[in-house]
């Protein structure tokens, strides 16, 4: 598919309304859907479905590890549980129950992890995961995705309910760019190339693609092609797209809202360093934590714009030359 400037609108639902009207559906079609949420149930607004679903709404209080022996415990007697809760308080402070109680015991769980990266804004540092999509990429067989737009997260939502395992699902709350149409399909470990283009590629996730698209367009303006695609399936991770496209463009740049340790720039580093190495550069965040901010100022400060990204796409070009 080819996404044009022109479609960068921004949703009219909110994620975190897709969120719980997602979960309200496939609660009511299937008894075995329990939702587990710790005290964050407004932040989401899972409290406007509560009374229609009460007793496949479970708030478990702010004790998000005890919430994932929780959900354990339901997937042992063959419940479907979702949770939900900040990213950081998903991933970093839950890990090791997620790793044990969750993979190792090999149960079916999905988790969003919500408010992710620049977008936690004034919650500050201290809830700016920066490094979740890498932690989760550690779980042996874990299936890992940042969702770009509204019709995405409904889609991967509806998929962690019908595919068995542990499905960890990045998100923003508030409104993402409008990218896709309501009857696209987002099959797991896979991508979806947005624009062509034969100079660079641009890998980008989240909030980052709309990012990528519009510096697209500003390199278009000086003779640079550059191919975007979403790579919203961070692990399994789309290889026969991106060694498509980098031995098509001949140099790659990758675009997070996430440290560039762990996450999609490594993931795609990896996978090309092993079939396809081509001149590379990551755009995320470098060495640093989170603190408190509009997203229009952290994107900025950890250098997340489209000039970054064109700067950067520019750098990598010159040295796919020289070479």
């Amino acid at each position: 598919m080819t996404t044009s400037l022109t479609t960068l609108e921004l949703d009219q639902k909110e994620m975190r309304q897709v969120y719980s009207e997602t979960i309200l559906e496939l609660a009511q079609s299937d008894p075995k859907v329990i939702a587990l949420e710790a005290d964050l149930m407004s932040a989401i607004t899972t409290n406007k479905i509560q009374r229609l679903i009460p007793n496949q709404l479970i708030n478990c209080g702010i004790m998000e590890a005890n919430m994932i022996g929780v959900a354990a415990g339901l997937a042992l007697n063959g419940h479907i549980p979702f949770i939900h809760t900040f990213a950081q308080f998903a991933t970093r402070r839950a890990f090791d129950q997620l790793f044990v109680s969750g993979a190792y015991a090999k149960l079916n769980m999905t988790i969003l992890g919500s408010d992710a990266g620049v977008t936690a804004e004034f919650n500050g540092g201290t809830h700016m995961a920066f490094e979740d999509l890498g932690l989760m990429r550690l779980i042996p067989k874990a299936t890992v995705y940042e969702a770009s737009d509204s019709t995405m997260l409904k889609a991967l939502l509806k998929q962690g309910h019908k595919e068995y395992g542990i499905h960890y699902i990045r998100t923003i709350r508030k409104n993402a760019v409008k990218l896709y149409e309501e009857n696209e399909s987002f099959p797991k470990g896979k991508g979806k190339l947005l624009r062509e283009g034969n100079d660079v590629a641009i890998i980008a996730s989240g909030i980052m693609v709309a990012e990528a698209l519009l510096a697209a367009v500003e390199l278009e303006k000086e003779g640079i092609e550059a191919a975007v695609i979403d790579m919203y399936s961070i692990k399994p991770i789309d290889r026969e797209l991106l060694e498509k496209t980098a031995r098509k463009t001949g140099c790659v740049v990758t675009a997070e809202n996430h440290n560039v340790i762990g996450g999609l720039g490594s993931a795609v580093a990896e996978a090309l360093s092993e079939t396809c190495p081509v001149p590379l550069r990551r755009i995320g965040v470098h060495e640093q934590f989170g603190q408190v901010g509009k997203v229009d100022y952290l994107k900025e400060y950890y250098e997340l714009t489209v000039k970054d990204i064109v700067r950067v796409c520019k750098e990598v070009c010159s040295i796919k030359t020289r070479h």
